[in-house]
């Protein structure tokens, strides 16, 4: 089973993109799956306005001992998507209640 960690205050991550430019990312929560071993981080553009279709992103990530950074990795299966897309579908089920 997943585990989910909401994010009371607007958490920013920062993501150096392919062309070596810096962009920033608000998480919208991440957890960790026992089935997979692995946690996961949803999370958008920074600044996105409410009333704007934004693009949500996922990737697995390796935390750093000192627990201040971490590693995204790419998300590698299907099965992995499937249920990243199950439990994103139940978190905005339950910001819609």
């Amino acid at each position: 089973m997943a585990e989910k960690h909401d994010h009371e205050e607007a958490n920013i991550i920062t993501i150096v993109n392919e062309e070596g430019v810096e962009e920033q990312f608000e998480i919208l929560f991440d957890f960790d799956s026992d089935e997979f071993g692995k946690s996961y981080v949803l999370y958008f553009p920074a600044g996105a306005s409410e009333d704007e279709e934004i693009e949500i992103m996922a990737s697995s990530y390796i935390q750093d001992e000192d627990g201040t950074q971490g590693r995204l990795e790419p998300v590698e299966t299907d099965e992995e998507w499937d249920m990243i897309e199950e439990i994103l579908a139940t978190f905005l089920a339950d910001e819609e209640e």
